[in-house]
């Protein structure tokens, strides 16, 4: 989350620059570009928090302990699919298999289907 904060924060500090520049006639290469530097140093000296916070989340997406909470979640949700199989024999599961409509002929949704 602290990663598409910063990253939010950035766009709306780049897009107005960039459409200032535009307006001033310096074209779209040349408006992206000072948008993007004048951005970067904006976010690098005034959001030194959301920066550090988004640097964090992002090293803990690739650390150690996020690949083992990911194989725990894995392990768990194949357990749970593995007991319910084992509770109902008669259940199959079929990935090729298309779902079934959940229509009626008129295009709604049937009243049963939502209890």
């Amino acid at each position: 989350m602290a990663f598409w904060k910063y990253f939010l924060i950035r766009v709306a500090v780049f897009v107005p620059l960039f459409i200032i520049f535009y307006i001033f006639g310096l074209g779209a290469i040349f408006s992206a570009i000072a948008g993007a530097l004048i951005a970067f140093c904006v976010a690098y000296l005034f959001f030194r928090k959301q920066r550090d916070a988004a640097a964090a989340s992002i090293n803990y997406a690739f650390s150690a302990d996020a690949r083992k909470e990911r194989a725990l979640k894995r392990s768990k949700d194949g357990a749970a699919e593995d007991s319910l199989i084992a509770e109902n024999p008669g259940l199959t599961i079929d990935a090729d298999k298309k779902p079934a409509k959940n229509t009626d002929q008129t295009g709604r949704i049937p009243k049963d289907f939502l209890a």
